[in-house]
């Protein structure tokens, strides 16, 4: 009877973790869910995976490169090293995802959820992120070399050192992010939202804020700007500007 008793209990642990065990098994496609799963190193380029859910999942090193995501679920998953390039990743949810080094060059974004990731050395190249929410999330070091975030959130982001240059920043929000050592050098910020943003050692030369909002004379005296940076009315050009090029 003992024996009995621990085999139907058995049983009825099996059958009650049986469909999470199914899911993460389940081969990719549309709507697949791998919530939680651990499932690195994949290979999916180009596959249809739109409106999958990788909530929590382990997906290291995983290349995803050309493959439809729209509106999938990444939230809290772990994507460091992950390869995105040319993804459709438009209205995707990466909120608290951690991918480091990840690749996302010429990814479609819009609209994307990034708010609290930790994206930190990843690369964006010509990544179309109008709308994107990066607010608050870290993303220093990373590239994003000619990346439309038109009415992209970057608020309370970490930004040290991103490579912008090139990119279109129309309608981008830039408040109480910290933007040091940022390369923002001959871009044009008007109407960018810039108000409480660090710009200890910010590269800004060449570049157009004479329309940028938020700005204080105390946030221009810490950047890097040269006699090619446009201010707003009323702010003046520190002493100290060319800053040296070991403080760039």
């Amino acid at each position: 009877m003992r024996h009995a008793g621990l085999g139907s209990l058995a049983a009825l642990l099996l059958a009650l973790a049986g469909p999470a065990a199914a899911r993460c098994g389940d081969a990719p496609g549309p709507k697949v869910d791998w919530t939680g799963c651990s499932k690195p190193q994949l290979m999916l380029g180009n596959d249809d995976l739109t409106g999958g859910v990788f909530s929590k999942a382990v997906l290291n090193f995983t290349d995803f490169a050309g493959a439809k995501l729209a509106g999938a679920k990444f939230d809290e998953a772990e994507l460091s090293l992950a390869k995105f390039q040319g993804a459709d990743l438009s209205g995707a949810n990466l909120t608290k995802a951690v991918a480091w080094r990840a690749n996302f060059t010429k990814a479609n974004l819009e609209k994307a959820n990034f708010a609290f990731a930790q994206m930190s050395r990843s690369l964006f190249g010509q990544a179309r992120l109008a709308g994107a929410n990066f607010s608050k999330s870290e993303l220093n070091r990373s590239d994003l070399t000619g990346a439309d975030l038109s009415g992209a959130d970057l608020s309370k982001a970490e930004l040290a050192r991103v490579n912008f240059t090139g990119a279109k920043l129309a309608g981008v929000t830039f408040e109480d992010s910290n933007l040091s050592r940022a390369r923002l050098a001959g871009l044009d910020l008007t109407g960018v939202k810039m108000s409480g943003a660090h710009l200890f050692r910010t590269q800004l030369r060449g570049a157009n804020l004479s329309r940028a909002e938020g700005l204080a004379q105390a946030q221009i005296d810490i950047a890097c700007g040269g006699p090619d940076t446009k201010l707003p009315m009323g702010l003046n050009a520190p002493k100290g500007w060319p800053c040296q090029e070991d403080d760039e």
